[in-house]
């Protein structure tokens, strides 16, 4: 009898990717950065998105709770779409990885400070003890 293969939790980042771990779902997270956008503003903005994937990735989008539907015309229904908190707090993991993609993409510029020009920096901050941690380990943050 074969051994049953023991089952783990996923890693935190797993369970990022399992919510919005599509290229599709992401670009349509950043559409929504500048606010509400209604279905064909997003396929608009969403270069080279077919309508039927437009429409799948929304739902699932809605179902994890990123994006949130509202009526705007009862007949037909037509929705405008926004970002939830949640949907908030995943465009800042988005710009992040939008400024590291631009480092290593020729010609690209990273984000930089407004005043002064400079190229902006992620770092990991623990506001209880207001100080930057540079190099997290098992002691100071959980890893990925």
């Amino acid at each position: 009898m074969a051994e049953a293969t023991a089952r783990r939790d996923p890693s935190p980042l797993e369970a990022a990717l399992d919510r919005v771990g599509d290229r599709w779902s992401l670009l349509i997270v950043e559409a929504l950065l500048d606010g509400p956008r209604r279905f064909n503003e997003l396929g608009e903005t969403v270069s080279g998105i077919a309508p039927n994937i437009l429409t799948d990735r929304l739902r699932r989008l809605e179902r994890e709770r990123i994006v949130v539907a509202t009526p705007y015309q009862q007949r037909p229904p037509r929705m405008s779409y926004s970002l939830t908190a949640a949907g908030q707090d995943l465009a800042s993991a988005l710009r992040v990885l939008a400024d590291w993609g631009a480092r290593g993409t020729p010609g690209a510029e990273p984000t930089r400070h407004g005043p002064c020009g400079t190229p902006l920096e992620t770092r990991w901050f623990c506001p209880t003890c207001e100080v930057v941690v540079d190099r997290p380990d098992a002691d100071e943050a959980r890893t990925l």
